[in-house]
């Protein structure tokens, strides 16, 4: 059991030493907008017993689901402004889509969806997110100011959570705030009473927590109050307005979005002379349709927010919980931007050491992220723009507004080094829900002009949300077909057929084995990434992939493909990584009319961990288990797909082949993200997998300098990157993409960047061979996977003895 397991089990000790007699948690409620509920929003309330006023300067507040997973992360809510004596102060946190009743006019306003009858809450004295996940850990922060545990959250203080929380029932303290630092005893359930600073409840204030979108802007008058959206913007990435109302605020509507984040965007015709301030902005509804339209001549007041999409990203800056006064309709939109080569800087960010670009004076003429946040929320354009990622499931696009910047042969955005992360790479969504959105597949164009206010989001970064889409053309990117392999050559390919399992559809089944057959003109040999058990995500224990591999081999052998055999090693229940349940695993296909595989099991067959060797023996090397994993045991494959090594004969010839999938990239910072330079936490790991693969193969070679090996999979990292360089250390192993022009070194395409993920590598006795990565899938909005497969085939009977 771990630890937070047998906390959860157990009397848990006081979270803190000194209970407060200031600033805590007064109040939490996660049912907002759920079935039953009256109330529209999640919220939180502070109170103040203290004395004297409590500066929530820097502060926050933060939520952590119940039973946290390794994955879990704080949610953050920053905070402003200060508590009054005997004072309340009220968050509003996410709406849901029933209920009937808005908040008061909220002192904060956040985005975290909070469980209705479990969770846990953090009033915190700082902004960056907690990493506790246990009482214990969490009573060790000294940044936690007060905790409330509610429902079964296994971090919460004292004997236990506060209990009774549901979608109709918040938990609150009693009106003196008592805290005696157990959550069990100090918070009683009953019926959401949300108090804001100035003592309004619901009905009784501006309904601004929870933003209607619509009213009379503030008694009714016309008149423009004294500021303007430049003002609001500021010369840096934060509003100098932050947390303060802001009043009769003018602007044009030039775009207007009925799902998601509801709200509409306003500009300012009359833009002031600073580049840096920006002339557009984000007006938040809530859950409230906008009740404006674009042309719209507005006044809109309400408080200015800086909202957090993640806490890795930027942010966007928002007048949230706004009333508005419609002025007049039809009028002109403000002109356009321009988004090209001559108007977005050729540098991508400025740096800060890896800590937060926020308080950066921007400099928009200098870098093309800080040109792009000056333009947040005004309308932009692009014309005739080439499409570089392809349209996803959620009706995005990728197109770049820069076409002559490292373009693939193919007619993508090349990323090749971490400083060229392609500047002009702009993600295109439409507000137009009527109409079906362009299925592109990269190299295709959006001609004319595609224009709208510019956005920021978590994912990608800046885009554009189209009010006027360009016109699809098809430029006819076909999927590619490699050349079959001739009479004397081994052809060996690497394909990550993207969590395959029995229970998938046939459809499935049948284009990823299109692949093989005919885009790699069936390979002899095929390692396999993503091979999940036979029920895929049901959690039951089984471990098997029997019933997965008869599909697949026979839908191979339907297209066309040879009788595939296939050996694989059983992974350890939900310790290999990936979907939980599906037990990811590599598995060797091989053709046995083309090549034989060296089967060594007997009595003592490898199991999940045990590590296979190189044997040195009087007729040459063998492994002591074929097949077989590296070192199973060690740290560097905890919860990772452990390697699998397979001995097989081609001609009379030995070949060592080794498949791979390295840990992924989850949990790195964004290249767009306010961290610069994101952190890329998760290449420790792949360093250390990289290590244990290249001991392995630099023994393998100890033993045999001639020993023919493969080394080949989805390593989940670049060729330029230090992965890279720790499994090619000693030259024990050549990476093949960089055998390849440069513009066709990619493999999956992500945000918009053609890169590699995907690696064959080979010992140094492999000297005539000719390599291939195959495009069908990465480039087009229609894909069997989200990898393209790739093949080396070697004339093993030419390649020289050392």
């Amino acid at each position: 059991m771990g630890a937070a397991g047998a906390l959860a089990f157990g009397v848990l000790p006081a979270a803190f030493a000194a209970p407060s007699a200031s600033a805590v948690i007064g109040e939490v409620y996660g049912g907002g907008g759920n079935s039953g509920a009256t109330l529209v929003r999640d919220f939180v309330e502070l109170g103040n017993a203290g004395a004297g006023a409590y500066d929530l300067s820097g502060y926050s507040v933060q939520y952590l689901p119940g039973s946290p997973s390794a994955s879990s992360q704080w949610q953050v809510t920053a905070l402003s402004g200060a508590i009054a004596p005997g004072g309340r102060y009220l968050i509003a946190e996410a709406a849901g889509t029933g209920g009937t009743t808005a908040l008061p006019t909220a002192d904060a306003t956040g985005s975290i969806a909070m469980g209705a009858s479990s969770g846990t809450i953090a009033l915190v004295a700082g902004t960056t997110p907690l990493t506790c996940k246990t009482a214990a850990d969490c009573a060790a922060d000294g940044s936690v100011v007060d905790l409330v545990g509610y429902g079964s959250a296994v971090v919460r203080e004292g004997s236990g959570p506060a209990t009774g929380a549901s979608n109709t029932a918040s938990v609150a303290r009693a009106a003196s705030l008592a805290d005696t630092d157990d959550n069990a005893a100090d918070l009683a359930s009953g019926t959401p009473s949300p108090v804001n600073s100035a003592g309004q409840t619901p009905g009784s204030g501006d309904g601004g927590g929870d933003g209607d979108g619509d009213g009379d802007g503030g008694g009714g008058s016309t008149e423009p109050g004294p500021l303007r959206v430049h003002d609001i913007q500021g010369t840096t990435r934060l509003s100098p307005l932050t947390g303060q109302t802001v009043t009769r605020v003018p602007g044009i509507v030039t775009g207007v979005r009925k799902s998601g984040s509801k709200g509409y965007w306003i500009q300012d015709p009359q833009a002031d002379s600073d580049p840096r301030t920006g002339e557009g902005v984000f007006v938040y509804t809530g859950s409230a349709e906008p009740a404006v339209a674009v042309g719209d001549s507005v006044l809109v007041s309400g408080k200015i927010t800086e909202y957090y999409p993640s806490t890795t990203s930027q942010s966007v800056t928002e007048i949230t919980g706004p009333t508005a006064t419609v002025l007049s309709a039809g009028n002109a939109l403000p002109a356009a931007v321009t988004l090209d080569a001559s108007t977005v800087p050729d540098a991508y960010v400025p740096t800060a050491g890896g800590g937060s670009i926020d308080a950066l004076p921007l400099e928009p003429a200098v870098y093309a992220l800080d040109f792009y946040e000056a333009l947040e929320g005004s309308r932009v354009q692009a014309s005739d723009a080439r499409v570089v990622g392809a349209t996803t499931e959620y009706d995005e696009v990728w197109v770049t507004v820069k076409p002559q910047e490292s373009p693939t042969v193919r007619g993508g955005s090349l990323y090749s080094s971490y400083d060229m992360p392609g500047t002009g790479r702009m993600k295109v969504m439409s507000l137009d829900t009527t109409t079906a959105f362009p299925r592109a597949n990269v190299g295709d164009e959006l001609s004319g002009t595609t224009s709208g206010p510019l956005d920021y989001a978590s994912f990608g970064g800046y885009n554009l949300q189209a009010t006027q889409l360009g016109t699809l053309v098809d430029n006819g990117l076909k999927a590619e077909r490699t050349r079959r392999q001739k009479g004397d050559e081994l052809a060996v390919a690497t394909y990550n057929v993207e969590n395959l399992d029995a229970l998938d559809g046939q459809e499935k089944f049948d284009r990823l084995a299109e692949g093989v057959a005919d885009g790699l003109s069936s390979p002899d040999i095929v390692a396999l990434e993503e091979i999940q058990d036979d029920n895929g995500a049901t959690n039951d224990g089984t471990v098997t992939s029997e019933a997965t591999l008869t599909r697949f081999t026979d839908a191979i052998r339907a297209a066309g493909g040879p009788r595939y055999q296939w050996r694989y090693l059983a992974p350890e229940n939900n310790k290999d990584g990936g979907e939980p349940g599906g037990n990811i695993r590599q598995v060797f296909l091989f053709n046995p009319k083309r090549v034989s595989f060296t089967d060594r099991t007997g009595a003592d067959a490898a199991t999940p961990t045990t590590a296979t060797s190189v044997v040195k023996t009087r007729k040459g090397v063998r492994l002591s288990y074929s097949p077989g994993r590296i070192n199973p045991t060690s740290d560097a494959w905890g919860s990772s797909r452990k390697p699998l090594v397979g001995e097989f004969v081609f001609h009379g010839e030995q070949v060592f082949v080794i498949a791979n999938h390295f840990g992924s990239k989850g949990g790195d910072q964004p290249l767009h993200g306010r961290y610069q330079e994101p952190a890329r936490g998760s290449e420790t790991k792949r360093h250390e997998q990289a290590a244990e693969v290249n001991t392995f193969v630099t023994s393998l070679l100890k033993a045999d300098r001639n020993a023919k090996a493969v080394v080949l999979g989805d390593l989940n990292d670049f060729e330029f990157s230090q992965t890279m360089t720790a499994l090619t250390a000693g030259k024990v192993l050549k990476p093949l993409i960089s055998t390849l022009p440069a513009a066709e070194r990619y493999t999956y395409v992500y945000e918009g960047n053609s890169q590699t993920l995907d690696h064959i590598l080979t010992s140094p006795a492999v000297t005539h061979f000719d390599y291939d990565v195959v495009h069908i899938n990465a480039e087009f909005a229609d894909q069997a996977s989200d990898h393209d497969p790739q093949i080396v085939r070697i004339d093993v009977g030419r390649c020289r003895r050392n």
